[in-house]
């Protein structure tokens, strides 16, 4: 029990949190306090993370304007894959335009999920918050505990919602991938890169089928940072002069 000692910490702080926000919220939200403090939650967290969103942001810029001397390098260094690797990873370096940097954003999210996920699984930390509904559904429940009433339909939006944005990242990502050559989160080159540059823009939809077997809390989540992960693409990514691109 001790090896979980801090995940208990950290369920019983989210829980502390959610609480709070939801006796702040309630008069406004009524019953849906608690699934509006969730949201609240949510974009704290992600505020809380924006700094490497940015950075990220900056280095797939970076990167596409890397991407006619990166085609140079692999026609040159094409029966060189040693050279080729180093002189790839030089160039990066020289740029400040990390090809594996995209990751570490969503990476930094997976514990504050495990944590909401564990709050409203196993009512650690606050059991009370298992009872709170959002439409007449409990925030504990998963989509197999009632297929008649609401649930179908609560689960039924939240889940359209989530594969209507996991394509929109997808397509996204498959566009930067033609403007930057490579992927993000993914190897400039190497044996496995042109797999896991066609595999990883499949990734966002990952997040319909997690949604399937969690709490209706976690699926809200899933959906609010899905949602502003979205909105980060929207104003971060929008084009901009080619001389700007330059100064950063």
């Amino acid at each position: 029990m001790l090896a979980f000692a801090p995940l208990h910490s950290a369920a019983s702080a989210a829980a502390t949190v959610v609480t709070w926000l939801a006796e702040v919220l309630a008069p406004l939200t009524g019953g849906a306090a608690t699934a509006a403090a969730i949201v609240l939650f949510t974009v704290a967290v992600r505020l809380l993370i924006s700094p490497l969103t940015v950075a990220q942001v900056r280095g797939e810029r970076r990167r596409a304007a890397l991407a006619p001397e990166v085609r140079e390098l692999q026609r040159r260094y094409a029966d060189d894959p040693a050279r080729l690797k180093s002189e790839l990873f030089a160039l990066y370096r020289n740029a400040g335009a990390s090809p594996v940097a995209g990751c570490l954003p969503a990476l930094l999210q997976a514990p504050f999920f495990l944590v909401m996920y564990r709050v409203f699984a196993t009512g650690d930390g606050a059991p009370e918050l298992l009872g709170e509904r959002l439409a007449g559904v409990p925030l504990g429940w998963h989509l197999g505990d009632g297929l008649a009433g609401p649930v179908p339909l609560v689960f039924g939006v939240l889940l359209a919602a989530l594969l209507a944005l996991a394509w929109w990242s997808s397509r996204r990502m498959r566009r930067a991938a033609a403007a930057t050559g490579t992927v993000a989160g993914a190897p400039a080159e190497g044996p496995g890169a042109a797999v896991l540059g066609r595999l990883l823009p499949l990734l966002p939809y990952g997040t319909v089928l997690v949604a399937l077997v969690v709490p209706l809390a976690a699926v809200l989540y899933l959906v609010t940072t899905t949602a502003w992960t979205a909105l980060e693409q929207v104003v971060l990514r929008r084009p901009q002069p080619a001389e700007a691109i330059d100064k950063r």
